[in-house]
């Protein structure tokens, strides 16, 4: 690897070598999670490379390969696991300059995977009064390519699904890494090749995605001083085919503890569900919360404007900004991400493990079933009990995501993803996007049901040395 062959060949594109600052882009929150903050603490790239074109980015590509130079994409940064940290070191390719929207028509857009997602909704409100389906709780800052390669659903995905599922993409252009990058426009199945891949098989560029229609969204936050309560209550405001919510969250007791602005709001010891609902659903979503019981703490439509500039939004209290905020106020907690199929594994998960595990489930929908996503959070010991929680977990019938693996396969799937192996092959021949990722490439007889940790060989000293 000759990083100063490489860079002598990217002409006038900006680079960035000071090292404090490349550091700092070579980070993700990765340090939500104990174990990969030990694992990835010291990782940094050698230079951060901005393109702000597509024939720079074929530019940037075209020297890499050449010159054998680890290539890690970076949108916002905003991710969570260790996907955009250059583990083999190498050049940054930040993203964010490529930030424009292209084209709004009244059902779709198209933009530059630099482009923030709140940046979109204001263009096409504007435009068609519409919106993106689902976006992660960091809406404001996390941008389109990032959350294509490294998100799977967010805020809106009680109603929409996932980015996995067929319709939530209409459209990628990608750069392969060869000696002659090729613009590549995927559609369809093809799609899934590159969505949630890291950025390890073709550098995302543009992105084409369906519109919903736009609402000014009320937020709304319910108080039940039963957990399981809450946990039906939100379950059957999803399965209410005429209630328009995009967020349905129960968080349980002490975590509303940890939402600091909110606390004027709220009541010590209750838990809560957080909501985002239309307002044509305001009225019939009150009758529902009277039938169940629940304690209606806080809507955005009764508060001030003085209320509404001091707090932030609610998808801003939700999904890994929960996390986030228990990490402010207490830095020794981590997380999880899991599946539970029904109310009663949760009833049995929160039996078993009590305030060990505080509860934080988001409803979503996968394949028209509602269903409970969790990013509970864990008061971490060790990590031998954390992979104990995960086998209780999985004894119990109930699916973990691993958040504390930075790789593709462990982080969830525990087998290689046939398509994307083979499209690396095919846009990445020298294996130069974002090393040490999947498992597959690097390692392909590693055995995903031995329990061991992959270990890339560039994070071990010995190699290093």
């Amino acid at each position: 690897m000759s990083i100063e062959a490489f860079r002598a060949e990217l002409g006038d594109i900006p680079q960035e070598d000071n090292p404090r600052i490349v550091q700092q882009r070579s980070r993700d929150h990765y340090w939500y999670s104990p174990v990969l903050k030990a694992k990835l603490d010291h990782v940094t790239a050698e230079v951060v490379v901005s393109p702000r074109t597509i024939d720079e980015v074929k530019t940037v590509l075209r020297a890499a390969f050449r010159h054998d130079v680890a290539i890690t994409p970076r949108g916002a940064g905003t991710g969570n696991y260790g996907q955009a940290m250059p583990l083999a070191g190498g050049a940054m390719l930040n993203l964010m300059n490529m930030d424009k929207v292209l084209s709004i028509e009244p059902d779709r857009v198209r933009a530059q995977a630099g482009a923030v997602l709140e940046k979109i909704d204001h263009e096409t409100r504007q435009a068609v009064r519409g919106e993106l389906r689902f976006h992660p709780s960091t809406y404001r800052m996390a941008s389109l390519g990032g959350f294509i390669a490294g998100g799977s659903g967010g805020v809106g995905s009680v109603r929409w699904g996932g980015l996995r599922n067929l319709g939530s993409i209409l459209g990628l252009k990608i750069i392969t890494c060869e000696a002659e990058p090729r613009e590549l426009d995927l559609t369809g199945e093809d799609i899934l090749k590159v969505a949630h891949a890291y950025g390890t098989n073709g550098i995302i560029v543009e992105a084409e995605m369906p519109l919903a229609p736009a609402h000014d969204w009320v937020d709304m936050i319910v108080g039940f001083d039963d957990f399981i309560e809450a946990c039906r209550f939100a379950e059957g405001v999803a399965l209410q085919d005429g209630l328009l919510v995009k967020e349905v969250s129960p968080c349980a007791a002490p975590i509303p503890g940890y939402f600091n602005r909110h606390q004027p709001y709220l009541k010590q010891d209750q838990s809560v569900v957080l909501l985002m609902v239309a307002p044509v659903a305001v009225p019939a979503l009150e009758l529902f919360i009277s039938h169940h019981a629940g304690d209606l703490r806080f809507r955005s439509d009764n508060a001030t404007e003085d209320e509404l500039r001091r707090l932030p939004p609610v998808y801003e209290l939700a999904w890994n900004h929960t996390t986030l905020r228990a990490l402010k106020v207490d830095p020794t907690v981590t997380y999880l991400q899991t599946r539970y199929p029904t109310v009663e594994h949760v009833r049995r998960i929160v039996d078993l493990l009590g305030d060990e595990l505080p509860m934080h489930i988001e409803i979503t929908r996968q394949d028209g079933k509602v269903t409970f996503a969790g990013l509970p959070l864990v008061r971490y010991t060790t990590e031998e009990r954390l992979e104990e929680i995960i086998r209780i977990h999985e004894d119990n019938g109930c699916d973990v995501f691993n958040p504390h693996r930075y790789t593709l396969e462990e982080g969830g799937m525990k087998r290689t993803d046939q398509r994307q192996l083979a499209f690396k092959r095919e846009a990445d021949p020298k294996g130069v996007l974002n090393p040490g990722k999947m498992v597959a490439w690097e390692n392909p007889d590693f055995d995903f049901s031995a329990g061991k940790a992959w270990l890339f060989d560039g994070l071990n000293p010995v190699h290093a040395a």
